[in-house]
């Protein structure tokens, strides 16, 4: 096959993938959005207080942190079908777990399925990169906040389902809160046969032979025999890749803002008189803000380059976090800041990624992400634990003081890296 005839069949199987992943990332948002909130109040629930529910969160994070590598490696085995649909079941397991956790009252069960949902959290955020798999450079940013932007039907639809989720749980005689966990196992059985039927060929496998073949053209011309290059392991990649180490710690500071200020959000909302459908609403407005806008980003990611998006959305999150200090007993000010905190998670996110799969060769690509959602779901964990035990030390508006912190750290260290491309960039490349 011709060069341009390649290119052409890559384009159109690029756009069937893109359109895979959509269905797949509904479904799949709609298994998250039907848990987040509950997690956090089932968790209180089971365990009799407050100061436990952070561990909602943080099981879940916990869950997508622990599988997020094993998901890479079989991506990197199998390819993405296999890995992405497998994180789907896993997922589907932790809702039915859920359930019988709360029908025998057994809060170590609950943090189980929670941390088995959890793979449901990995299997979304790797679709993103299913996305830039074949992806030309100049639109990776665009195909990968479409997918990202996908997820908001389902989850912004999953938080609204606790009413109706009553209704069935009660037609099925499951205990309260549970009902909303059938839709997410529907839903994330849904997912995993999207995927398992829709991403043939497999994108990944289609690129990485690709790759392939444009070596073994190179070392038919040359008359020189190229070794294939070693894949190497993500952590291994990120010591000497300055870049994408930029970009992984963007991406997991950014998920430790978020979880830790969202995770605590249903209960201090309802320790204020806010009902579950008032909960349910402010959070699917969060979750707006964390995928409405993603092409919007990843539109100005290609345009404008990933670190000003970054930078805009560590001042979105900085914007949050004031409001959180100061809004914190106000509905207003709460709604406020759970908006912006999704936006600014949903740029620095968007644009991350992007430099993620920029910042490293086709072969590497599944190592380094997987090892970047490893660290982003350990970072979301610390951020969830610890948010539970400020939020009952200092209260909500003490969480957003707290942190600020860590916008500061991305901030500083994105001025690093501008200083040091700027040092680069002078004239013989001389550093001073």
């Amino acid at each position: 096959m011709t060069p341009h005839g390649f290119l052409g069949t890559t384009t159109v199987l690029q756009r069937r993938v893109v359109r895979v992943l959509v269905v797949g990332q509904i479904l799949g948002g709609i298994g998250m959005g039907a848990t987040l909130s509950l997690g956090a109040l089932l968790a209180e629930e089971l365990s009799g207080s407050a100061a436990w529910s952070g561990m909602a969160a943080t099981m879940s994070t916990l869950g997508a942190a622990a599988v997020a590598v094993p998901l890479a490696r079989l991506a990197q085995r199998r390819g993405r079908r296999v890995s992405l649909s497998s994180g789907a079941l896993i997922a589907a397991l932790g809702a039915v777990l859920a359930i019988t956790a709360t029908s025998i009252r057994s809060f170590p069960l609950l943090l189980l399925a929670l941390m088995l949902l959890g793979a449901g959290s990995a299997t979304n955020l790797q679709a993103r990169f299913a996305a830039t798999d074949l992806a030309d450079s100049s639109f990776r940013a665009r195909d990968l906040s479409i997918v990202v932007w996908s997820t908001t039907i389902g989850a912004v639809l999953g938080p609204n389902l606790f009413g109706p989720g009553e209704i069935v749980g009660s037609s099925l005689g499951l205990p309260p809160l549970t009902g909303a966990f059938v839709f997410s196992l529907l839903a994330t059985l849904g997912a995993s046969v999207v995927y398992q039927v829709g991403l043939r060929p497999d994108p990944l496998l289609v690129a990485v032979a690709a790759r392939d073949a444009a070596r073994d053209r190179a070392a038919e011309d040359s008359g020189v025999a190229i070794t294939a290059p070693k894949r190497s392991g993500g952590a291994a990649i990120l010591r000497v890749n300055p870049k994408a180490r930029y970009a992984v710690t963007v991406l997991a500071l950014s998920q430790a803002t978020m979880v830790a200020l969202m995770s605590m959000a249903p209960v201090h909302l309802k320790e204020h008189g806010a009902t579950l459908t008032i909960v349910g609403l402010t959070i699917s407005l969060h979750v707006a803000g964390m995928y409405a806008l993603s092409p919007v980003f990843g539109w100005l990611a290609d345009r404008f380059g990933r670190m000003p998006v970054i930078l805009s959305g560590q001042g979105l999150l900085l914007a949050a976090l004031i409001s959180a200090w100061l809004g914190s007993d106000s509905m207003m000010g709460m709604t406020a800041s759970l908006i912006l905190l999704g936006l600014g998670w949903s740029a620095s996110v968007v644009a991350g990624s992007a430099l993620v799969s920029d910042a490293v060769a086709i072969e590497d690509r599944p190592a380094v992400q997987g090892f970047s959602d490893f660290s982003m779901n350990g970072a979301g964990a610390l951020g969830g634990a610890s948010a539970g035990l400020i939020l009952s030390a200092a209260g909500y508006s003490g969480l957003g003081i707290s942190a600020m912190a860590l916008v500061a750290v991305v901030v500083i260290y994105s001025i690093v890296r501008i200083r040091e491309r700027r040092r680069i960039d002078t004239p013989g490349g001389i550093l001073r």
